[in-house]
Order: C-alpha cells, then sequence, then structure tokens
C-alpha cells in the first residue's frame, strides 16, 4: 500500500505534516509505505530532525508550490514539478494507491477531475464532511461546497457514495439517508428537493427514511444527508464557527471538541477514481495523521471497487 503525501501543502508545510507523519507511523504497527511529494532538501532536513524512519518514506523530489490564492487549472499546467501535479502523475500511473494534500483545494479538484477521471456513471463527485451526533455517534454530510447548483440525480447518487463511505470507514452496517429539507413531509420544499425525493424514495440500494430538517442535523436520526453545495457549504461553515466560539469563550465541553475538523482528517473526494483526500489550509498534525488514517481505511476497505460495483448495477 503506497500513500502519496503531499509535504508542501498547507500553512504550517511542512513542519506540521512531518509532525503528523511521526504521530501516524508511531500509532501503526503497520502503517502504509509513504511517497512524500516536496523540496527534497527541506525535507530531508526535517525528516532527519524529527527521526522519522527511512525504510518508511521515499522522497519524491517536487520543487514547485502552488500557492492557496493561485488559478488553479493555470498552476497545475504552469507548475508541473509542483507537488500536487506530481502526486496526481503517481497516482494516475499508479505508483501511489492514494494522494493526500492540504494544499490548494481548487487544484486538488482540477486534479482529481482531469487526472483521474470519476467512477463510471457518476455524473458527479462530491465531498462530505463529518457531523457530531450529541449521543456519540457521527455522521456524514454531503455535498459540502463542491457543487453549489445540483439536479436531483446528483443528490440521488450523493446519497449512494455517501452511504457507502457511511458502511464502509464509519462503520455504520445500514446507514439512514436522510434528505435535507425545510419540512418533514414528502413534497415539501423547493423544486430540487421535491425532485430528489421520489429518486432517493426508489432507491433500492439505500436506506432512505425522508426528510431532516436543519434541527435533526447533530440528532441521530440519519447517518447520511444530503442537499447541494450551497447549503452543505453553509451548514459546514456554521459548523466550524461553533467551535471557534467555544474556543473563545474557553467552553471545554466534549461534544463541541466534536467539531474540530482536525480529528477527522480531511475531506474524501467521493466519486472519483481513485482515493483523493484534501486537508484544511491550516491542518496541523493531528489533521495530517488522520488524513493518512482515511487513506488507509479506503485502501484496506477496497472502497473504491465497491462504489463501482455499485454504480455498474
Amino acid at each position: 500500500m503506497n500513500i502519496g503525501l503531499d509535504m508542501m501543502g498547507g500553512d504550517f508545510a511542512p513542519l506540521e505534516t512531518v509532525k503528523g507523519l511521526q504521530s501516524y507511523l508511531a500509532e501503526y504497527s503497520s502503517p502504509a509505505f509513504l511517497f512524500l511529494l516536496g523540496h527534497e532538501i527541506q525535507l530531508k532536513k526535517i525528516l532527519s530532525e524529527y527521526r522519522i524512519p527511512a525504510d518508511s518514506y521515499q522522497i519524491v523530489h517536487a520543487p514547485e508550490v502552488i500557492g492557496m490564492q493561485e488559478h488553479p487549472t493555470k498552476a497545475l499546467k504552469e507548475k508541473q514539478q509542483s507537488s500536487i501535479a506530481v502526486g496526481f502523475h503517481m497516482l494516475a500511473t499508479g505508483k501511489i494507491d492514494a494522494l493526500i494534500s492540504a494544499g490548494n483545494t481548487g487544484a486538488m479538484m482540477v486534479g482529481a477531475l482531469f487526472s483521474i477521471k470519476t467512477l463510471e456513471g457518476v455524473h458527479r463527485p462530491t465531498i462530505a464532511t463529518i457531523i457530531p451526533k450529541e449521543n456519540g455517534k457521527t455522521g456524514m454530510l454531503l455535498d459540502v461546497g463542491l457543487n453549489a447548483d445540483c439536479k436531483p440525480e446528483n443528490l440521488n447518487q450523493f446519497a449512494l457514495l455517501g452511504a457507502l463511505y457511511a458502511k464502509n470507514i464509519l462503520g455504520i452496517e445500514s446507514p439512514r439517508v436522510g434528505l435535507i429539507n425545510i419540512g418533514e413531509e414528502e413534497g415539501k420544499g423547493n423544486v430540487l428537493a421535491q425532485a430528489a425525493y421520489p429518486l432517493l424514495k426508489e432507491n433500492k440500494q439505500i436506506q432512505f427514511i425522508g426528510n431532516v430538517e436543519g434541527r435533526d442535523l447533530l440528532l441521530d436520526k440519519a447517518d447520511v444527508m444530503v442537499c447541494e453545495g450551497f447549503t452543505g457549504n453553509i451548514i459546514l461553515k456554521l459548523a466550524e464557527s461553533i467551535y471557534e466560539v467555544t474556543r473563545h469563550k474557553n467552553i471545554n465541553n466534549e461534544f463541541f471538541e466534536r467539531f474540530n475538523f482536525e480529528n477527522y482528517g480531511g475531506t474524501p473526494v467521493l466519486g472519483v477514481a481513485k482515493p483523493v483526500i484534501i486537508g484544511h489550509g491550516i491542518s496541523q498534525a493531528k489533521a495530517f495523521k488522520n488524513m493518512i488514517i482515511v487513506a488507509q481505511k479506503i485502501i484496506e476497505t477496497d472502497l473504491l471497487t465497491k462504489m463501482k460495483t455499485a454504480f455498474e448495477s
């Protein structure tokens, strides 16, 4: 199992990336082999300082970095030696089994769409976020920003992708799928919600439980909650602000601590043919460690093959 890790992506790279790698290797008795993408001289120095075992990684020299504010498509085209571009080339050619980066999100999405492509039958890939429940359980919400405008068929596919991820990665045996709406009754909502409801209801590959409202998000009503990316991103940013408020006010609460994105690592791009994990630009060691763990779980559970089979059927 070979995982590519962009060592230069993120506000605190490569220091926090190395710390995350160190933590991951300390916790796993059978870790994946890591291909570290970045400036070789810079990486050698810091890897030596943190005593990262030399047999656990291989440095792939990538002297260029795509900045957070650069235009994604232009940067990928012009910076062929950047850590992200080199990583996608390795992923596309089978030299690595998954790619992780906390760098330019747009560049990661462009790379995923044009270097890796979507699974056959998937109209649009999606990105998801973890939702902590008040009873200690975990759910997920998708889409959270990749697809601001959607068709009903897109939401139906997001539901299947989310259910497969919830079952194989989150360990939820029979994920309950809910449609984010402004009311519980069938027929509620805007044109998109009204048209998506019957598709979800007829989808035999998921356990659809109907509409879920905003007040249900943190309760244990549904395991997978589906909406278009405009609504999902607003919910995601609201959840992030809740965590920030608790930090600023020194509120120490086990439930609110679960809103810390670093607990979950990064966002998987669901619907593309190979595992791609996108991290927050402010990711630190804990997030990088968890991103590697998520990538490893996706590979170990053969999630992509299961998604491919589901869409073929």
